[in-house]
């Protein structure tokens, strides 16, 4: 086992994740440059509230590496729940349960010298819309860019160390051309022709207010998530000004009520699309590359990256009204093909339930796994938001 500190070392640690998924056509490796950020102080904010490492693991004659994990800890979450829980993630390993166990092992010793009782796995050291959770069903779909895509075997793996599962997340589909259904016709035709609501999408060249309505519903819809920390003002703007360059302004829907924001529905052109033909490297070949599959490809799938809706509107019917009125303005588009919803936790039983209402279909499955170091203490899951 090498902690990774050197140059070489990192470049093993991202290179690695190739021989594992040889072969694999559905696999499309993540950009290397994003991985890098995770790990780098002067790019993650976390590592201002938090600490992090990594290491990769040689094979027994050191002539190749087999494996690769993670380890950090975020000061403002360590203790949302009764135990201290750090995190672990970026693991990838050969179909070797000794191998396997050495990496979780690493990352648990780690964390107990830091203090924790507790590791969640595999997820982020940052956002939960990345690197976040096991596919544990869904192998056949392409991986959205900055998703988990993982081999069967590695449920396996987590389970037989004794990781239990915390919450299973789920990534509902839409075909964009299916009808909806007719419950939500009603309503939205009823709702649309009411002036107290004003459904609107951003706008490139006023990307200051749309940051700031983007920041108003996020910290009040996901106040009571577990973890969930209120976004500033400069984050949210500086979030919309990186999204310019790949923002499609009707994909990004906002609804107000009587001026006062209170729900969007963000989506993005699905990137993968294009960063599948690069092979992890956007240097200026790849950046090439990319630019030319964005001007002469139509972007059949697009994905909801965050959707939220302000307490004093929950229950009203505003979440599938934000679906609604996306269709309406989609639906003539036919380049556009389907849609893949932000992952939605089995905490979060409404917002499944609307889903199913609107007609979509879970297409993947992950899952937060949690390890307690104490193995007579009795494991709880995530608790339901209601």
């Amino acid at each position: 086992m090498e902690e990774v500190k050197t140059e070489a070392s990192k470049r093993l640690f991202i290179d690695m994740i190739a021989a594992v998924y040889e072969g694999n056509s559905t696999w499309v490796r993540p950009i290397d440059k994003d991985i890098e950020k995770v790990f780098d102080p002067l790019q993650n904010k976390y590592f201002s509230h938090g600490e992090c490492t990594r290491w990769i693991l040689w094979n027994s004659d050191k002539s190749k590496v087999i494996g690769r994990v993670a380890a950090f800890i975020d000061d403002r979450t360590k203790n949302a729940t009764e135990q201290p829980t750090g995190g672990m993630g970026f693991f990838e390993c050969i179909h070797d349960k000794e191998a396997a166990f050495k990496l979780m092992d690493t990352a648990k010793d780690w964390l107990k010298a830091k203090g924790m009782e507790a590791m969640d796995g595999p997820i982020n050291f940052g956002e939960r819309n990345q690197w976040w959770g096991l596919l544990v069903d869904g192998f056949d779909e392409r991986p959205t860019y900055q998703m988990n895509y993982q081999q069967p075997y590695y449920k396996e793996l987590f389970e037989a160390y004794g990781f239990q599962v915390y919450f299973y997340q789920y990534s509902y589909g839409l075909i964009v051309n299916q009808p909806r259904p007719e419950k939500y016709m009603r309503i939205w035709n009823i709702m649309k022709t009411n002036k107290d609501y004003v459904f609107t999408n951003a706008k490139k060249n006023n990307l200051a207010k749309y940051a700031e309505d983007f920041r108003t519903i996020l910290n009040a819809a996901w106040a009571k998530h577990e973890g969930f920390r209120e976004m500033t003002a400069e984050q949210s703007l500086k979030i919309m000004k990186m999204m310019k360059p790949i923002m499609v302004e009707h994909l990004m829907q906002f609804a107000y009520y009587k001026g006062k924001p209170i729900a969007m529905y963000i989506n993005i052109p699905e990137l993968n699309q294009y960063f599948q033909h690069v092979n992890g490297k956007l240097d200026w070949l790849g950046k090439l590359k990319t630019f030319y599959y964005q001007k002469t490809m139509k972007y059949q799938k697009f994905v909801g990256i965050v959707f939220g809706v302000i307490p004093e509107f929950q229950g009203k019917g505003l979440e599938g009204m934000m679906v609604m009125n996306l269709h309406d303005i989609i639906h003539d588009k036919d380049w556009y093909r389907d849609v893949e919803m932000s992952w939605i936790g089995d905490f979060n039983p409404k917002m499944m339930n609307i889903c199913v209402q609107l007609g979509a279909k879970v297409i993947k499955t992950h899952a937060t796994y949690r390890y307690l170091f104490d193995r007579n203490i009795a494991f709880q899951r995530a608790p339901i938001i209601h």
